[in-house]
């Protein structure tokens, strides 16, 4: 597919779900791991985005959420000066986005390539994704063949999918992640996969 070709509504729908849920989970994520208030995450970022596309004439499909980059500063900005601190923090950064966006609109993305090449991008989000390792670890611990099924589902269809089944795979992953877990939870329900903060099945409720 092509940059401005039109994407067929069968292609869209998919793609737009498995979108929604990869940016979900990551903007709903950075709060709770940093102490930061998930809700003003949620309308910062849905904000953010709005004003994104007006600018950019929504030309650019993107989703401005929260970063895992940021994870360690915020960190270390509210064990020194407190939430309100490491909001201030954000709140900068933020307006460094945009002075950077203006500057890239008047010059372009040259210097952007010359200053961060790919070998040095590179490595950054390696660092970023086995900084979060040990979060994964304690999340899957909740029931670890649950968490390896989806993980070897999401690899093996990036890996063996043909077409458009390869460039859903978190999306194929989520869906099967929960039918794998809905069957082991309807097999052994002392389990517990589907309870939620009180302590209540979520079936029974439902």
């Amino acid at each position: 597919m092509k940059p401005y070709e039109p994407v067929p509504v069968a292609r869209l729908l998919p793609l737009s779900i498995q979108h929604v849920f990869a940016m979900f989970g990551a903007t709903v994520l950075v709060p709770m791991l940093t102490g930061l208030d998930t809700s003003t995450a949620l309308f910062t970022s849905g904000l953010g985005t709005l004003v994104f596309q007006l600018i950019t004439g929504g030309q650019v499909p993107a989703y401005l959420g929260s970063s895992f980059a940021f994870i360690a500063p915020i960190i270390a900005a509210s064990e020194q000066y407190g939430v309100a601190g490491a909001l201030a923090g954000c709140f900068v950064a933020g307006l460094v986005y945009v002075v950077i966006g203006l500057v890239i609109s008047r010059v372009g993305i040259g210097f952007i390539d010359r200053f961060f090449p790919p070998v040095v991008v590179g490595p950054v989000i390696m660092t970023i994704g086995l900084g979060l390792a040990g979060t994964a670890k304690d999340m899957s611990a909740v029931h670890l063949p649950t968490a390896m099924f989806t993980l070897v589902t999401v690899v093996a269809i990036s890996y063996y999918g043909k077409g458009m089944i390869k460039i859903i795979p978190i999306l194929l992953g989520i869906v099967s992640g929960y039918i794998f877990a809905l069957a082991v939870n309807w097999r052994f329900p002392e389990l517990g996969l589907f309870m939620n903060a009180q302590g209540e099945d979520l079936f029974q409720i439902l």
